[in-house]
This record gives C-alpha cells, sequence and structure tokens, in this order.
C-alpha cells in the first residue's frame, strides 16, 4: 500500500509516516523544500518536494499517479497570516482533492480542525477569538465542505482537539461529536493508520481527543454504526 501525504513534514505527519513504514507500507510525503527530505527519509517515508500554493493539480496528480490513499495533514502552522489560511487550509486542500480524483485515488483522509465552521467570519470574529484564528476555522470549514461534495472520494475528516506531544496511550474517544479536551499527535496519527484501513469509515466527520477507548476498538465502532 502507497499512502501519499500533504504536508509531510508536519508532527503528525511524520508519526504517521513512521507507522506506516514500520508496518511495511510506502509512504510518500510532500513537502516545501528539500531541506525537509532527511527527515522523511529518517521516518522511512519518500520525500517529495512539491509546493501546493504554486503547484497545478497535474503536477501534484502525478505524485498520486500509484498511491492507493492520500492523507491531508498540511496547515499553514503558527505565525501565518490570515492569507496562508486561505491558501494552503482551503485552497491546497481542494488542490489535493482535485489531485487524488485525477489520478484515480478514492480513499481520501483530512485532518481538520475541531470547531471547523465556513461560517466565522474572520473579518468581525466572535468575541475572545483573534481574527486569524477565525480565518483558520472558516478555511478548515471550507474544505471540509469542498471535500464532502465530491461523491469520487470515499473521504473522512478527522477533527481532532487540542495536540500535545505527551507519549500516545493507544487509547481515545472518537465520535461525530466529543466535546473539547486534549489528544496525543501520537493518538492522531495511530487513528489515521487505523482509518486507513477501515473503508467503513468513509463519509465520516470525526472529532478526536483523549479517552478510554483502544483505538482498534473505537475505530471499528465507528465503521460499525
Amino acid at each position: 500500500m502507497r499512502t501519499v501525504i500533504a504536508g509531510g513534514h508536519g508532527k503528525i505527519a511524520l508519526r504517521l509516516e513512521r507507522l506506516l513504514a514500520g508496518r511495511g507500507d510506502r509512504a510518500a510525503g510532500i513537502v516545501r523544500r528539500s531541506a525537509q527530505a532527511s527527515d522523511l527519509l529518517a521516518a522511512g517515508a519518500e520525500p517529495v518536494v512539491c509546493d501546493l500554493e504554486s503547484a497545478s493539480v497535474d503536477d501534484v496528480a502525478k505524485h498520486l499517479e500509484d498511491a492507493d490513499a492520500a492523507v491531508f495533514a498540511a496547515g499553514a502552522g503558527p505565525g501565518s497570516g490570515v492569507a496562508r489560511k486561505e491558501s494552503v487550509d482551503r485552497a491546497a486542500a481542494a488542490l489535493f482533492a482535485d489531485a487524488a480524483e485525477r489520478a484515480g485515488v478514492s480513499r481520501f483522509l483530512v485532518v481538520s480542525s475541531m470547531g471547523a465552521d465556513s461560517s466565522v467570519d474572520a473579518e468581525h470574529p466572535p468575541p475572545g477569538m483573534e481574527p486569524v484564528f477565525a480565518a483558520y476555522l472558516r478555511a478548515k470549514g471550507q474544505a471540509e465542505e469542498d471535500i464532502r461534495a465530491r461523491p469520487d472520494l470515499a473521504w473522512t475528516i478527522l477533527r481532532p482537539g487540542r495536540l500535545t506531544d505527551d507519549p500516545g496511550t493507544g487509547r481515545v474517544t472518537l465520535a461525530p461529536s466529543t466535546g473539547r479536551a486534549e489528544v496525543t499527535r501520537d493518538d492522531v496519527a495511530a487513528v489515521l493508520l487505523a482509518l486507513l484501513d477501515e473503508p467503513r469509515a468513509a463519509g465520516e466527520t470525526l472529532e478526536l481527543i483523549g479517552g478510554e477507548t483502544p483505538i482498534q476498538e473505537a475505530v471499528e465502532s465507528i465503521a460499525g454504526r
């Protein structure tokens, strides 16, 4: 199995790449800079240098031609402004989905955000919310709506809670609505791996926080609903 991950140098992506390589799968991570390639190689993944903010659909589709699955785990990241929330968190997600469709890759996972909402007004955000964070939630919400409207993709959208770098527990709460809480990046990556193996989870938008249910059991519970 070959999985192509957009945002391949991200903290969750690197963890997922290590998990995929550890079980003998092929992982490829799309990165913006060649200087990031060594970290992907150390994780057991193939580095693919491609800037999703400037690439064409055909450019990206070439990297997906022999893939079995695609994972969008890219994000503009801390310190970026409103413009890059739009160009990465929304537009790059749509571009990656376009490329997956063109390459005939059906299984498509998206790492989104709890609270993603296309209706958030970044110019007049809710009280207490920074405009850049409002733009981020709006962009993620718009990306989700775009992905849900694609019948050719067997998509699953994952909305993690507040991310931590604590060691994974292997136990989570996974549901359409969980309430807000923390979740480790280790556990997010492990849930993504389990979702890649579970096609019955297609068409689900799921929230994820730490919990008491073993990851495989949590994913199977969603798939069996």
